[in-house]
């Protein structure tokens, strides 16, 4: 029995699908967590305390998963992953 295109995750091509908007919307966000993740190098590097390290690591990693998750959602959007597929997609990437 073949499967049906639904069926598997298809790849996501970002440039090929997203509008200018979603991708400026995208981009700025990673941005910002680059920015946050250059903060944390500099804490690092100024030897401050563990704890502080690990909030701002947090706040980075929270960051990117906020672009992850509205990377999906364009996907969802713009046909690039069926509704249905998402939930394997976050298994494998997530």
């Amino acid at each position: 029995m073949s499967q049906s295109k639904s069926s598997k995750p298809r790849s996501i091509t970002p440039r090929a699908a997203l509008s200018a908007e979603d991708m400026r919307a995208l981009t700025s966000r990673l941005r910002r967590a680059e920015g946050q993740v250059r903060a944390v190098a500099r804490l690092i590097e100024e030897g401050e305390p563990c704890d502080v390290v690990a909030q701002q690591l947090t706040a980075a990693r929270r960051a990117l998963d906020r672009t992850f998750f509205a990377m999906v959602g364009c996907a969802v959007q713009h046909g690039q992953i069926a509704p249905e597929d998402v939930s394997a997609m976050l298994g494998k990437y997530a």
